[in-house]
Parts: structure tokens; sequence; C-alpha cells
């Protein structure tokens, strides 16, 4: 019986921060996407931006590590972009950000920032992660669009293309 429960507890302590973060990169989503409409001047700007976004409901640990967690996306893929985008260019085989549509540019750029800027998130957490959110805010073209892009950008980080050491 005891052995039984050393089983199940590892389990379920790995679920909630894993809850958490696919909660954080849903508001994130939901942030950046609003930021293509409502762009912020500053990180002042921005922090009001992303306190006016869509939160779950909680006042849990789990619910303010999922908003931190956010928060750190959303920052960071802000003060990243012009290398973030020229990343997503690079790999999208001539496609312009101008004719990305709008889900599939927020989706990679999440990612690519993950991929190429958060050493603590293993490559295809990041992929997996984006693939699930393209599931949920894109069309059926979504998918497959956003996984060939980021698949050559992993590609390229795995042959050291980019100097990135990622966890496993």
């Amino acid at each position: 019986m005891a052995q039984a429960a050393k089983c199940i507890m590892p389990e379920t302590e790995d679920k909630k921060p894993a809850a958490s973060r696919r909660k954080g990169r849903k508001q994130a989503f939901e942030c950046l996407y609003g930021l293509i409409f409502e762009s912020a001047a500053d990180e002042r700007s921005l922090r009001r931006v992303f306190a006016r976004c869509p939160h779950d409901v909680g006042e849990d640990s789990e619910a303010d590590a999922g908003r931190d967690f956010a928060w750190e996306l959303v920052s960071g893929v802000w003060h990243n972009q012009t290398a973030i985008d020229a990343v997503i260019v690079r790999f999208s085989k001539n496609w312009k950000l101008s004719r990305i549509a709008k889900v599939e540019l927020t989706i990679l750029r999440l990612a690519v920032h993950e991929i190429m800027h958060r050493p603590d998130i293993p490559l295809r957490v990041a992929l997996n992660e984006a693939i699930e959110l393209s599931k949920r805010y894109g069309d059926e073209n979504s998918r497959n669009f956003i996984n060939g892009i980021l698949d050559a950008i992993a590609k390229a980080v795995d042959s050291g293309e980019f100097e990135i050491q990622k966890d496993l």
C-alpha cells in the first residue's frame, strides 16, 4: 500500500507545475494577441495591458505561479520581439510577417521565445505547447504551419546553429 502511494505522489506533484504553466501560456497568448491591436509603448504600459488581460480566477499558489509565468513570457516576447520575428521570417520560407495570420504569429512568437530564451523549457515542450495553442485558437491549417516552422527552428537548435543550451 505504501508503495502505491509513492507512485501516485510524484505524478500528482509533476502535474501541478505543468498545469499552471499551461494556464500561464494561455494567458500569455491572450495578452500577446491583444498587444497586436493595442501596443505597449514601454514596460509600464505593458504591465497595465497585462493586468487587464484575462487571468484564471483563483488566489492559490498555482494561480500565482501561472500568472507569474505568463508575465515572464509576455515580458520576454515583448522585449525580444525584433529578434524573435527575425527567426520566424528566416524559417518561414519566404513568408512575410504581415502575411502570417495574427493567431499563428502570436503562437510562433511565444514558442520561439521559449525556444530561444528559456533554457528551462525543453524544445519538445515548447513545440507541443504551441501545437496545443494552435488547436485551441487556430484553424485546421494552423497546426501544420506552426509545426513546420518550429520543427525547422528546433532542428537548427539541435544542430548547434544557435548557441542555446536547453534542459532535457
